[in-house]
């Protein structure tokens, strides 16, 4: 969300932020709609002035005995209470108006975040790790998995239909022990408070993040008007709505293990083998609530906290800053984590760590009050994934596959484990 204010004082600004994403020119229809709005306040605040100031009237007369005047005075008074409520209506419109056309722009981009249009103008920063080298054929894990007969999408697809899978037996296990990993390393060393989140939200908190209102087709609703959590990047950044947080309180880092669910409405026909892409998947999800000084900094420490998962792992990544064309609607900027999969011999998503500046705060009047100032500000908000848990399981699958199709489990894993150490067929 945008202050009006500052499009006003920066149109051509805004404007090529605008154009960045690949909008066309907002500015000129922005400041108009303000102006509509603006304008009927004023009438407003005028007319109600001039009742107020009526109304004194009407009590001098009626102390000084001019009955005739004091009721010409009522009658002028009664006469504006159409007109008032005209533009009492007429400024609510306005208003929902503007801030409905607000709502539905995107964030602008830094200016470091490269330009185009989609993925192909992403630019690799770096890569972590070689791929390993097989002397077999690597197989997807989908096929690894049902193999092994611990993964089933047949019978998911019975119970829930397509994109939903059942783990079992030692690689329901692994799933669960890479969550506890994750957790354990992000709240035990890198200073995260673990939250317990409702999964589900009502309409104000998805606004709050920036999936609604554009992009309601991608979110669950149940029969009472609430949403499913695509990511528990909703509850946690809402966790400061409508709040002033003192600064001492400042950076707020909080992470969360969930479910998620997406509708993957725009995914017809992609992914639509095994585990990348399903209606519901649980991620730990890194949360940060931080001053605007300490903002991009703050980027860079939570970029950091998932890549030490994927290291101690032992899994090969690279790191990707996304163009402003393929950045998600409320960051700034955005860079991807890209973990190696050996069975479809690319480097697939696996993180998505952005700043959103104070552009979610606005949505959710979150502010903090800096030390000696009477004044409050917006806070700046940043998430990240640390990390997917399905994809990850999919990558430790891909990554230490053996030829007879077992899996060997990552070192770091192995306190998780009850000792098991290889994931092969069930003992017939």
């Amino acid at each position: 969300m945008f202050d009006i204010r500052w499009i006003r004082e920066h149109p051509e600004e805004f404007d090529r932020g605008m154009a960045r994403r690949g909008l066309a020119p907002q500015s000129e229809k922005l400041i108009a709609l303000d102006e509509e709005r603006r304008k009927s306040l004023t009438e407003l605040q005028e007319l109600q002035n001039r009742r107020n100031a009526l109304s004194k009237e009407i009590g001098k007369a009626m102390a000084a005995g001019e009955k005739d005047r004091a009721e010409a005075l009522k009658a002028e008074v009664a006469a504006m209470k159409q007109r008032l409520q005209e533009l009492e209506e007429a400024a609510r419109e306005k208003e929902a108006e503007l801030r409905a056309a607000l709502a539905a722009l995107p964030n602008i981009p830094l200016d470091e975040v490269p330009d185009g249009e989609d993925e192909s103008s992403n630019v690799e920063v770096r890569r972590e790790g070689e791929p390993p080298r097989f002397d077999f054929e690597p197989k997807q894990h989908f096929e690894l998995g049902e193999a092994l007969g611990m993964m089933d999408f047949e019978t998911a697809a019975k119970i829930a239909g397509s994109r939903f899978v059942i783990l079992k037996g030692p690689l329901a296990r692994l799933e669960r022990a890479l969550a506890q990993f994750m957790l354990d390393v992000q709240t035990g060393e890198h200073g995260y408070e673990e939250v317990n989140p409702p999964l589900l939200v009502r309409d104000e908190a998805v606004f709050g993040t920036g999936q609604l209102p554009k992009f309601e087709e991608d979110l669950f609703r149940t029969t009472d008007g609430r949403w499913l959590i695509p990511t528990a990047e909703v509850p946690l950044t809402n966790l400061v709505r409508e709040q002033i947080v003192p600064q001492a309180k400042l950076p707020m880092r909080v992470c969360a293990l969930t479910p998620c669910f997406r509708s993957e409405a725009g995914a017809a026909g992609r992914d639509t083998r095994g585990m990348i892409r399903q209606h519901q998947f649980e991620k730990v999800e890194l949360v940060s609530i931080t001053t605007p000084e300490e903002g991009r900094a703050e980027l860079d420490r939570k970029l950091a906290c998932a890549e030490e998962i994927l290291k101690r792992l032992g899994l090969p990544y690279r790191v990707v800053l996304l163009c402003a064309g393929d950045m998600g609607f409320s960051a700034s900027i955005t860079f991807d984590l890209e973990v190696w999969l050996p069975g479809q011999n690319a480097y697939r998503e696996i993180s998505s760590v952005s700043l959103c500046g104070d552009f979610q705060a606005r949505r959710m009047n979150a502010r903090y009050r800096p030390e000696g100032e009477k004044k409050p500000r917006f806070v700046h908000t940043l998430n990240g994934s640390g990390l997917a848990v399905g994809r990850t399981l999919i990558a430790v699958m891909e990554n230490y596959q053996n030829a007879d199709g077992s899996i060997t489990i990552p070192e770091a894993l192995h306190p998780y484990m009850g000792g098991l150490e290889r994931i092969g067929p069930p003992a017939a």
